[in-house]
């Protein structure tokens, strides 16, 4: 079995969201049982990460690094959006625009300490589309015998 979905996320200005249990909830809400997830941000300036999810202090260090790493500022050709587009598209570079989690019993196989995150890279906050799909088995139903699909 297989879905899609969508999920339509707003973010704040340079910021790490948290969509683990938005992405847990929907795969409970779709039955899953064993698999892969495959979350996919449909973006150029903004990335997706698996990181800490306990202590805030690492997503902060995380953004300021990312900083450093591409300053916004007039150097850049590509400025029509304003002066963190251009270092917004070098941090999705450096990151990641898709994440395949392993999913066991309906449950993402995140670590302990692990989150899935939306990493907004611009100044200001926007709506980003993050599209899931899972690919593999139904949740066995309770009272049912399991069996393997056939798809």
């Amino acid at each position: 079995m297989q879905f899609i979905e969508t999920l339509s996320i707003r973010t704040k200005p340079r910021s790490m969201l948290d969509i683990s249990s938005t992405a847990q909830e929907r795969l409970t809400a779709f039955g899953a049982g064993d698999g892969l997830l495959t979350a996919f941000i449909r973006h150029t300036s903004a990335s997706l990460t698996i990181q800490e999810n306990a202590d805030p202090d690492v997503q902060a260090d995380l953004l300021d690094a990312m900083d450093r790493l591409a300053p916004a500022g007039p150097f850049y050709r590509h400025s029509v959006e304003g002066p963190d587009d251009m270092p917004a598209h070098i941090k999705t570079v450096l990151m990641q625009t898709s994440l395949a989690i392993p999913v066991l019993h309906g449950r993402l196989m995140l670590g302990t300490w692990q989150g899935l995150y939306v990493v907004e890279h611009r100044g200001r906050p926007h709506t980003r589309e993050v599209l899931l799909h899972f690919s593999g088995t139904r949740a066995p139903q309770p009272g049912k015998p399991y069996l393997p699909s056939r798809d």
